[in-house]
């Protein structure tokens, strides 16, 4: 008994820390961004929100050797959201880096959109998600880059919501 709760509790900063790229999660601070990332580019954010007071952004960073533009966003110096963007053509190489650092994820596929006169747009989408955060990877399969938005709460929701 006390040896299962022992383990448990051992594993409970990996399940807090469980969306991480680079030494930064959801939950860190700045100063973790800018540990993991020197060439950050931290600022106030240039707008109001409840959701973050802050951004650092490196269009300088790897991922398992894939070059990636990262931004995070902080309020009150705790990391809320962080997203990532990489070209098309590295995808199958970053499904497999996500794979491994976040586990399998809730979901997987691709959707087809018909559109009249035009070839049909299709978008590929994977979803994890660990009680309130979540992670979505979507990429249209036409377009040049995918976006990996990473976040906690009502992230997505209040961001860019008008004050």
């Amino acid at each position: 008994m006390k040896r299962c709760l022992l383990a448990a509790l051992l594993a409970l900063p990996l399940a807090a820390g469980a969306y991480e790229i680079n030494g930064v999660r959801l939950g860190g601070s700045e100063l973790d961004v800018r540990k993991a990332f020197p060439t950050a580019h931290c600022k106030p954010l240039e707008w109001k929100s409840n959701a973050a007071d802050r951004r650092c952004d490196d269009a300088q960073i790897s991922v398992d050797g894939v070059k990636v533009r990262f931004t995070s966003y902080t309020r009150n110096d705790v990391i809320q959201a962080f997203d990532l963007r990489f070209e098309t053509k590295d995808l199958e190489k970053m499904k497999g880096s996500l794979k491994s650092r976040w586990g399998a994820p809730l979901a997987e596929n691709t959707e087809v959109f018909a559109q009249k006169d035009k070839p049909d747009r299709k978008v590929f989408k994977m979803r994890w998600e660990k009680g309130g955060d979540r992670a979505i990877l979507s990429a249209q399969l036409d377009k040049r880059q995918v976006a990996v938005e990473v976040s906690r709460g009502n992230f997505p929701e209040e961001i860019y919501r008008v004050r």
